[in-house]
């Protein structure tokens, strides 16, 4: 436990950040428990909003009626094999760079345009990714739109942020038969676990830009962690709202088989018989599957995105049910496109990569085609396939490869040497279910190996349950791999509506956030400080002097450390003093490390990762040394920080930010 009590002296050692910053007390302080209890919100409504890699959608549910969950109307248009609510996270924008659509729309109008057009047309898909992979992300980030030109990743975020506010307002509004009021929302907005700060910032600034919430009112916005709210909708679930695989049992009054397609097929048809009603019950007590949890008990969460693949694993307290994180969130950019680069790969290696870099941008509309094209036979790669899938070539692919090579698309595959992709006369390119499998492997793979790797962690031991979520959470092949790899030593639990699961869970943690009651800080922060010098333990080429007292420079304060546990609402303290009375701004950088005991800010590992900024303009005050104390919250899905002028108890405006480096 943290010494409540330990109020260090205060000590005159200065930040190195800006040589005026006195840290005082560093004290570790647990707020009183009832200032814990959720203030009645005045929200009417929760909107949460499921931003994915390659789908996306939005779902909400009043908070006079929690236990009704509404998925967002139906979209139009559609793939074949793809049924579900979420409509493909795709952007149009016009020639001018104006917002034009977004999902089928923007697909289907981008399909459509004339190739000279389409060229000036700028057409974004897959782009989330670019927050994960980003090393050094800012607002002025760029992505690359289909036709290759530049766009801001601001921009193509806050437009389709807007796009999701006003359809949701839409659909409310039509609901109540007048204007809904944005006022009335408290927004949800999903990410990866494993984002960084950087990452889950950009999304909020995103917002801010999309006119979703205002900077003056941030808490109507809240970033919920994708496998958290995964794991919150899963405590809610009856036993025939899912599929158990350790049974080999559909719960839902089917025959058990040995299949695990089958079990799948037959729940999809499931929910697709209630899919006219758009609203979901959830148990406002607590599942069927829950109730043979008992205090305690652990369980992973495993969450396949389009981009990213996420693992959670949770303790349950009982008897309100909360959830305590046991280690902290991993995983790694292992989603499902990660199979349409192996499709890619496999095209350059049939007709090589100088003719698919030239296709992409010539002919960017043929492109996407392909790409859906692919992505209708994905979804029926099974273990047990026997029969070939075919991939219909758009007719403008082999018009061009002619022109390019001088040479038909027939002879390229003949000469290629690859054995499990044929030319089929209707036109198509024909894989053996052999080939297709191959293309899952190397993403397959990862998951496996990560899974086997969080499993050998001794926190992750007797693991009750393992629920598999997110959209690549339905593909047989990856469902067999988790089989193979558990044998046996934990429940496989598959929801339903796997690809709804996160969307359904972020509703109900918009009503009630305060339901993950620990989590795990996934990385080591600090700051950097003087302290008094001391021979034989400090190293001699830290040392400074000044005044005839002798300081060590760089020294790492921690305030907190990676995989440590944090109680929602538990702050660390610091106290800053300004170096001269009439300093306005405080500014204190932040550092960061992957490991767990950091000694100096200039130990290998640690960088900047953000700033502290206290403004204490305006609150001049009499005494000698103001004393600023910042708390800061580590236990929330962001980190925030608060400050008061301790002489005068006025608060002072403290921000942190993680994007402009």
């Amino acid at each position: 436990m943290l010494d409540i009590n330990a109020m260090a002296t205060p000590s005159p050692a200065k930040s190195m950040g800006d040589p005026g910053i006195t840290p005082l007390s560093p004290t570790h302080v647990l707020k009183d428990s009832e200032e814990n209890e959720p203030t009645r919100h005045p929200y009417v409504v929760v909107v949460a909003i499921d931003f994915g890699t390659t789908s996306s959608g939005y779902a909400y549910a009043f908070t006079k009626e929690p236990e009704c969950i509404h998925t967002m109307r139906r979209w139009e248009g559609g793939d074949p094999g793809v049924s579900n609510q979420k409509t493909p996270t795709t952007i149009l924008l016009s020639p001018d760079r104006k917002f034009h659509s977004f999902g089928y729309a923007a697909r289907d109008f981008y399909h459509d345009l004339d190739p000279t057009e389409s060229k000036q047309w700028l057409y974004l898909e897959k782009f989330k990714m670019k927050l994960h992979t980003t090393a050094n992300l800012s607002i002025d980030t760029d992505l690359h739109a289909a036709n290759g030109k530049k766009v801001k990743a601001l921009d193509i975020f806050a437009y389709a942020l807007a796009f999701f506010k006003e359809q949701a307002l839409k659909e409310l509004s039509d609901q109540a038969g007048a204007d809904f009021d944005n006022a009335d929302v408290r927004w949800v907005i999903t990410v990866p676990a494993i984002w960084k700060m950087p990452a889950k910032q950009f999304m909020r600034e995103a917002s801010y830009k999309a006119g979703l919430v205002s900077r003056d009112n941030p808490d109507q916005l809240i970033i919920a962690l994708e496998p958290e709210a995964a794991s919150i909708y899963c405590r809610k679930l009856r036993l025939h709202q899912m599929v158990d695989l350790g049974n080999k049992t559909a719960l839902n009054g089917y025959s058990p088989t040995e299949n695990v397609g089958v079990g799948m097929t037959q729940a999809k048809e499931h929910v697709r018989r209630n899919r006219q009603s758009r609203t979901f019950l959830v148990e406002n007590v607590i599942g069927e599957l829950w109730s043979e949890l008992t205090e305690g008990d652990r369980y992973v969460v495993v969450d396949c995105g389009g981009g990213t693949v996420d693992l959670t694993v949770h303790q349950i307290r009982m008897p309100e049910g909360h959830l305590k994180e046991l280690y902290k969130a991993s995983g790694g950019p292992y989603g499902s496109i990660g199979i349409d680069y192996e499709f890619e790969k496999l095209l350059c290696k049939i007709f090589g990569q100088d003719f698919i870099d030239q296709f992409k941008i010539k002919r960017p509309a043929a492109w996407v085609d392909l790409m859906i094209a692919f992505e209708s036979r994905k979804r029926a790669a099974a273990p047990d396939r026997s029969n070939p899938l075919n991939i219909n070539l758009p007719f403008s692919f082999i018009d061009y490869y002619k022109k390019f090579r001088g040479h038909s698309v027939e002879h390229a595959l003949r000469k290629s040497n690859v054995d499990f992709v044929k030319w089929s006369s209707q036109g198509m390119l024909r894989m053996t279910p052999d080939a297709m499998n191959a293309l899952f492997k190397p993403t397959i793979d990862h998951i496996i190996q990560h899974l086997t790797e969080l499993f050998e962690k001794p926190e992750v031991t007797d693991i009750k349950f393992l629920f598999l979520v997110g959209g690549f959470a339905e593909s047989p092949l990856l469902q067999q791999a988790v089989q193979n790899m558990l044998q046996g030593r934990s429940r496989i639990i598959i929801p339903h509506d796997v690809g709804l699961t996160i969307l359904k869970g972020a509703v109900l943690f918009g009503l009630d956030p305060s339901i993950i009651k620990v989590r795990r800080s996934p990385l080591t922060y600090g700051v950097g400080v003087l302290n008094r010098f001391i021979e034989g333990k400090h190293p001699p080429e830290k040392m400074l002097v000044k005044e005839g007292t002798c300081w060590c420079t760089d020294v790492f304060d921690t305030f907190i450390s990676t995989d440590q546990s944090v109680a929602l609402g538990e702050t660390v303290k610091r106290s800053y003093t300004p170096a001269k009375p009439s300093q306005q701004v405080i500014v204190i950088h932040v550092y960061c490390s992957e490991k767990e005991s950091v000694s100096f800010i200039t130990d290998p590992g640690v960088r900047k990762c953000g700033t502290l900024k206290l403004d204490v303009s305006g609150t001049e005050s009499p005494a000698a040394r103001r004393e600023i104390q910042t708390l800061m919250q580590f236990g929330d899905t962001e980190i925030r920080a608060m400050a008061v002028d301790v002489a005068t108890s006025r608060s002072v405006k403290a921000s942190i930010d993680f994007l402009s480096q």
